[in-house]
């Protein structure tokens, strides 16, 4: 079913997603990749604050090639999510909504999806030229020497995504398998 939502992502609208969807998403999202979350993971380690508020927030697991002249962003696809896993259930439990990525998550991050009522999207490898369109606006917020992993805060709309592993649980990578054979 298509589905579109809107930022910021909240318990109400994770309920009502369902593993499968086509979901187009509008509003503001963050950029984070794996040196992101090591310096978010010792911020919190060090027990400061994070940069950015995650209540509620998308992360979308992306660091873009340079945008070409005229463009508001380069290419912009999916980074494998599994690379951000030993990070992602902290950042669950202090209100984190929503990721974006491509490919399997653990058993810790989906343990910690349904206990915050979080989903998990998909959005298209390969088709990161496509997916930059959808990106209205982009700025560096933090952590700028990290250069294309630096935290991001993209304004996108109508962004193409799937509900791969939903706030139950659900997994369509699971699902789709089994209902294949």
């Amino acid at each position: 079913m298509d589905k579109y939502i809107h930022t910021p992502i909240t318990e109400e609208i994770t309920k009502e997603l369902k593993a499968g969807d086509y979901v187009y998403l509008s509003g503001t999202i963050y950029t984070a990749r794996d040196a992101a979350h090591q310096r978010m993971a010792d911020a919190l380690a060090q027990g400061e604050g994070l940069p950015v508020d995650l209540k509620d927030a998308v992360i979308y697991y992306m660091g873009p090639s340079p945008a070409r002249e005229g463009q508001v962003i380069g290419s912009a696809g999916p980074t494998t999510a599994s690379r951000m896993d030993k990070y992602t259930p902290a950042l669950l439990d202090l209100g984190l909504k929503a990721m974006i990525g491509k490919g399997k998550r653990s058993t810790a991050v989906v343990d910690a999806m349904i206990r915050n009522q979080s989903v998990y999207f998909a959005a298209v490898g390969g088709a990161g030229a496509v997916i930059s369109k959808c990106i209205k606006k982009a700025e560096v917020v933090c952590y700028e020497d990290l250069g294309t992993e630096a935290i991001r805060k993209l304004e996108v709309e109508n962004f193409p995504m799937v509900v791969v592993i939903d706030a139950q649980g659900n997994n369509l990578y699971e699902t789709a398998v089994q209902a294949y054979q």
